[in-house]
C-alpha cells in the first residue's frame, strides 16, 4: 500500500524518456508586452441590454440637463461628463441590480459593458452618487414623458391600473432612535462640537490641510441638522401616534430623521419607507411612484390618483388595489365626481355577519354600497386578479433589482432612486413590447 493519494509516474514510463524529473507546463508570464486592438464597439453584441439603454437614452429630452453646463465652446473650463453616459450607467446599473456609485464607479474600469456606455470617459464614484439624487425633478419629468411616448404608440392603456406598496429598508440602524430628552442632550454636543472644531482651525490654520478641514466641519454640521431636523419633526409624529391611538414614547432616527419604523414583510421591525408604484394593467409599465413615511397604505390611493391626473392630464378609469389601501374616505375621494376612478378593492370582513353592527363599515352613502356591491359580483372578482398579476410582478423585479434598502437617506432622495427603478423598469418593459409588435405577436 502507497502512501499517497496518487501514485508517482514510473521511473522508467514514456514520461521520463526526455531525461528531466519536471513536468512540462506553461507558466504565466505577466510582464510580457502585447500590443492588442481594442474596439469598445466590437465589445458588445448587437442585442445587449447596453444598447438597449443607450438607444433609450438617447431618446430622451435632456435639455434641463446641459443647459445647467457652465462649460462652453470658445471658453475655458474643464468640460463636464455628457449628462447622457451618466444617465446611461444609472440605468443600466439598475437593470443589473447594482445600487452603490462606488461599485459602479469600478464596474466602469473593469466591465465590457460599463466601459462601452462610457466610451473611454473617466467617471468618479463621487460624480456618480451626485447625479444620482441631485436631479429629481428631470428625472420625474421624464418618466412622464416615456410613459405619454408610449401611450401615444398605444403600448401602454391608462385605462386600468394597480397599485401596491412594498416596504424598503432605510439607510438607518434601530438603534438610532433616541427620545426627545436624549436628542435635546445630542443637539447640544453637536453644537459644542461645531463651535470647538471652528475654534481650532481658526487657532492653528496649518494644523490640517483645508480639504480636511472641510471634510470635518462638514461632517460635524451634518451630523449637527440631522438631530435639529429629528427634533423639528418630533411634535409632528408625537400627534399623528396621539390621533392614532398608539402609546409609549415617540423616537426619532438620528441617522435618518424621515425613516420610520415599520412592519416588514417578514413580520419584524425595522426603520423603512413605504415605496409605492401605481402600474399598468396593460404593458405592466409604471405610471406613477411615491415614497411616504406612514406604516400603511390606508389613504394612498387618492394621492397616486391625482399624482397621474397631473402628469398625463387625466385620471385613470378603474385601479386595482389590496384589502390594505381599504379607507372610506379615500374610497369615497377616488371615487366621486372630481376623479371618478372605479375603485377595485376587496371589503373586509365580507362572510363576517356582525360587519353591519360596526359603525366603520355601514353602509352610509351610495358611494360605498356601490363599491360592496359590485366587488360581490363575478365580472369584479376577475378584474381584481389583474392585481397580483401586475402589481406583485413590478414589486418581484425591483427587488430582484436591489430595492430591499435605500442607501441614501431622506424621502426626497429615496423618491429620487425610486424613480431610476421605475425608469429602468419601463424601458425595458418598452423593448419588449415593441419587440413584440415588430414580431407580429
Amino acid at each position: 500500500m502507497t502512501d499517497t493519494l496518487f501514485p508517482l509516474p514510473d521511473a522508467t514510463g514514456p514520461e521520463m524518456t526526455s531525461g528531466s524529473s519536471e513536468p512540462r507546463v506553461q507558466r504565466p508570464n505577466r510582464t510580457q508586452l502585447e500590443w492588442r486592438p481594442v474596439d469598445l464597439e466590437a465589445l458588445l453584441p448587437a442585442d445587449h441590454r447596453a444598447r438597449v439603454v443607450w438607444a433609450f437614452v438617447e431618446g430622451l429630452d435632456l435639455g434641463p440637463l446641459y443647459a445647467a453646463i457652465k462649460a462652453v465652446e470658445g471658453h475655458a473650463g474643464r468640460a463636464p461628463i455628457d449628462p447622457a453616459i451618466l444617465m446611461a450607467l444609472w440605468l443600466y446599473a439598475t437593470v443589473e441590480g447594482v445600487g452603490s456609485a462606488r461599485a459602479l464607479a469600478r464596474l466602469c474600469e473593469e466591465h465590457d459593458a460599463y466601459r462601452w456606455i462610457c466610451g473611454g470617459v473617466a467617471v468618479n464614484y463621487h460624480t456618480l452618487a451626485d447625479f444620482r439624487v441631485g436631479h429629481g425633478e428631470v428625472l420625474d419629468s421624464l418618466l412622464t414623458a416615456s410613459v405619454a411616448a408610449l401611450l401615444t404608440e398605444g403600448l401602454v392603456a391608462l385605462t386600468r391600473v394597480a397599485q401596491d406598496g412594498v416596504k424598503v429598508r432605510a439607510s438607518a440602524g434601530g438603534g438610532s432612535f433616541r427620545r426627545q430628552e436624549r436628542l435635546t442632550e445630542y443637539l447640544a454636543m453637536a453644537e459644542t462640537h461645531v463651535n470647538a472644531l471652528r475654534a481650532q482651525l481658526a487657532a492653528d490654520p496649518g494644523a490640517l490641510s483645508r480639504r480636511q478641514a472641510a471634510a470635518q466641519e462638514r461632517a460635524a454640521e451634518e451630523r449637527r441638522r440631522r438631530v435639529a431636523e429629528a427634533l423639528a419633526q418630533l411634535p409632528a409624529l408625537q400627534e399623528r401616534r396621539r390621533k392614532a391611538g398608539v402609546k409609549g414614547p415617540t423616537r426619532m432616527s438620528t441617522t435618518d430623521p424621515e425613516a420610520r419604523v415599520m412592519k416588514m414583510a417578514d413580520g419584524g421591525f425595522r426603520p423603512a419607507f413605504n415605496a409605492q408604484f401605481v402600474t399598468a394593467t396593460r404593458g405592466q409599465v409604471i405610471v406613477g411612484v411615491e415614497v411616504t413615511d406612514r406604516g400603511t397604505d390606508q389613504g394612498q390611493l387618492t394621492p397616486l390618483v391625482e399624482q397621474l391626473r397631473r402628469r398625463y392630464g387625466r385620471a385613470p378609469a378603474e385601479i386595482l388595489a389590496d384589502g390594505g389601501y381599504v379607507d372610506l374616505d379615500d374610497i369615497r375621494a377616488v371615487a366621486g365626481p372630481e376623479l371618478g376612478c372605479t375603485v377595485y378593492a376587496p371589503p373586509p370582513g365580507a362572510g363576517d355577519p356582525t360587519r353591519a353592527q360596526r359603525s366603520l363599515w355601514r353602509v352610509d352613502d351610495a358611494l360605498i354600497a356601490e363599491w360592496r356591491t359590485r366587488m360581490g359580483t363575478a365580472p369584479a372578482k376577475t378584474i381584481y386578479l389583474e392585481r397580483a398579476a401586475t402589481s406583485e410582478c413590478v414589486n418581484a423585479l425591483a427587488r430582484q433589482r436591489g430595492l430591499r434598502q435605500f442607501v441614501v437617506r431622506g424621502v426626497q432622495k429615496a423618491r429620487t432612486v425610486l424613480v431610476w427603478f421605475a425608469l429602468a423598469h419601463n424601458l425595458m418593459r418598452a423593448a419588449g413590447l415593441r419587440r413584440a409588435v415588430a414580431m407580429g405577436t
